[in-house]
């Protein structure tokens, strides 16, 4: 076996993640990202101009429960963990936020700075908690991992109640949050900046995602969630790269749940059930499991959803007590259904619908000009 070892070259012991010199196109890659968050930006900006109120609200919350489904995104699709404990972190986040921001309150602090630095305080705190379901989560596979994941779903917000003196029970805590900038007008839509401060958040973690997904981490991600025993013998630790996929994947939760609860200007245990982890779950399946763009589409649809629900009980006419007991159910009876359909007629979810009607869109286009 010595002599074997010695007649091996060195560079065949490398780690495949980590061989081969820089990749010259890491440069273009994050100058394209960063030109993308730009232009989103841009047209979110111009956009909030031209929406109503509400419709500003709508989309900072589409924001906020995009860095949840992101963060799933690259956990379940890109290294292949199911987590059914999200709703938890987003609620660990929020809380998080919320204990802050009332600390502040207390002392008697104001600043443009203390929002920022709760929602970083959120981040860190969740990241915590997910190195720890992380650890745990590493060593576990299939069923016994949903089973952890699920525990913690339901023991988080749990804890909220327990501790009641802290939290406030299920009465939650109160979020205050300083109204937008005297420089912005002062009939400057509250709305429109809340649209704002969300979608700088949203967008910085995106573009740390997306840059995360091309890099090598990207790389090793997807070669555990393809073959663990093939990235092993590759020397990627597949241990390690599944804590550092679910420690991301928490810290955007958290993000997401902080961003909600400064929307939502409080928090409470109800906000976060066990229910908002399976919406998650189903919403990032729906939008397609491959790409961020599909946690996007999922986004969209958990903050559709409730309207259409709405929108459906009215439409029906129904008696107080049965719409309450609708709106109750429905939601998850559309998700099921939707989620049914979109395996059945788009197996990659709705981004890969479009991608693939893009493509023929593309490869019929050269045929006219022929033509």
């Amino acid at each position: 076996m010595s002599a074997t070892r010695a007649a091996t070259p060195p560079q065949a012991r490398v780690p495949a993640a980590d061989a081969g010199p820089a990749d010259p196109r890491r440069g273009s890659t994050l100058l394209r990202h960063l030109g993308l968050a730009a232009v989103a930006a841009l047209l979110l900006v111009a956009a909030s101009y031209g929406l109503e109120p509400f419709r500003n609200f709508q989309l900072a919350t589409v924001a906020a429960y995009l860095c949840a489904t992101a963060g799933l995104t690259v956990l379940t699709g890109l290294n292949g963990q199911l987590s059914l404990g999200h709703g938890a972190l987003m609620a660990t986040g929020a809380y998080t936020t919320a204990l802050c921001q009332n600390a502040f309150a207390d002392a008697g602090m104001t600043g443009g700075w203390l929002l920022p630095v709760s929602l970083a305080a959120a981040v860190v705190a969740t990241l915590g908690v997910g190195a720890v379901v992380g650890v745990a989560a590493a060593r576990l596979r299939g069923p016994y991992l949903a089973g952890v994941t699920l525990a913690v779903a339901v023991v988080v917000p749990a804890l909220a109640v327990t501790f009641d003196g802290v939290f406030n029970g299920e009465q939650g805590l109160a979020v205050p949050v300083e109204p937008s900038p005297a420089a912005l007008g002062a009939y400057f839509p509250y709305e429109r900046w809340q649209l704002w401060v969300t979608a700088a958040a949203t967008l910085l973690a995106l573009l740390l995602l997306a840059n995360l997904v091309r890099s090598r981490y990207g790389r090793t991600f997807r070669a555990v969630r393809d073959d663990e025993v093939a990235a092993r013998l590759a020397g990627i630790h597949v241990a390690r790269t599944q804590v550092l996929a679910f420690v991301v994947s928490a810290a955007c939760a958290g993000l997401g749940g902080a961003l909600l609860a400064v929307l939502a200007q409080s928090v409470s245990p109800g906000a976060f059930s066990l229910t908002l982890s399976l919406f998650l779950l189903m919403a990032v399946v729906i939008g397609g499991l491959g790409s961020l763009a599909g946690a996007l589409w999922g986004a969209v649809l958990l903050v559709a959803l409730p309207d259409l629900t709405h929108a459906l009980t009215d439409w029906l006419s129904l008696s107080p007590a049965a719409a309450q007991r609708m709106e109750g159910n429905l939601p998850l009876a559309i998700f099921g259904v939707t989620l049914i359909v979109v395996m059945i007629a788009a197996p990659g979810g709705v981004q890969g619908l479009v991608a693939r009607l893009g493509r023929a869109l593309a490869a019929r286009l050269p045929r006219r000009r022929r033509s």
